[in-house]
């Protein structure tokens, strides 16, 4: 199994409605995405100097299957949202 966690920075000029616009994008896509194993999104809480701004952590069941995802015609268009609503974005995918 593979663990996919994702962290979000939004730009300045991004508005709430934009960010609530993407998580719920995000979250529908476990429903689009067979290769989706486990799937949760969530606001930072703590709002602290250190903090991104949205996380995510997904479940694949190998690389081969986050690398599908990656390129899945439902994920692309959330790629796009992305780049457009954020300042930087982390990642890290390690086996559990």
């Amino acid at each position: 199994m593979l663990r996919h966690v994702v962290f979000f920075k939004f730009k300045a000029e991004a508005s709430e409605a934009e960010i609530a616009d993407l998580t719920r994008q995000l979250q529908q896509l476990p429903g689009r995405i067979t290769e989706i194993r486990s799937f949760e999104v969530g606001r930072d809480l703590v709002r602290s100097e250190r903090s991104f701004d949205l996380a995510l952590i997904s479940t694949f069941d190998d690389l081969a299957a986050l690398q599908r995802y990656q390129v899945h015609p439902e994920h692309l268009p959330v790629v796009a949202t992305v780049k457009q609503l954020c300042a930087g974005v982390a990642a890290v995918d390690f086996e559990i």
